[in-house]
């Protein structure tokens, strides 16, 4: 799988566990930024990483900043994104199989690399579940209009 990741300087270092981590499983990862801690602005690597997935060059992405909440809301701007922000295991599986979301928003300030690794590994092997689901979020595409 084609994974698009990017932070903005709060979220660089747990960004490059999560590299190290799609890597092992096998996955291509284009990072979109940043790569420094220099302060910048999350809308800035939201949209490049949202519109690699929305685009079909990424099949799903992933982005981190300090609490997740700001460059998940940026990214969800771009018809076609669903991006959730999981902090625990349960919402990372309940994201893929009840809403479909392409891409994950975590917080380097509110959770750990090990933690963070479980979230990851767990939204990227749950599917769809489709069914009574596929309408809900269908229902969601139709609002972007």
């Amino acid at each position: 799988m084609k994974i698009a990741i990017g932070c903005d300087h709060g979220g660089l270092h747990l960004k490059q566990e999560i590299k190290e981590l799609l890597s092992t499983l096998g996955h291509e990862v284009e990072d979109l930024g940043t790569h420094s801690t220099e302060s910048c602005d999350y809308p800035d690597i939201a949209e490049p990483v949202a519109h690699a997935v929305v685009d079909g060059a990424a099949d799903r992405g992933i982005l981190i900043c300090g609490t997740g909440i700001g460059i998940g809301i940026a990214a969800n701007k771009i018809a076609g994104v669903r991006a959730a922000l999981c902090h625990d295991t349960f919402s990372a599986h309940a994201s893929r199989e009840h809403n479909n979301a392409n891409i994950l928003t975590m917080g380097e300030r509110v959770i750990g690399p090990g933690l963070a690794k479980d979230i990851v590994t767990i939204w990227l092997n749950t599917e769809f579940e489709g069914g009574r689901h596929a309408r809900r979020v269908e229902k969601i595409s139709a609002l972007e209009k």
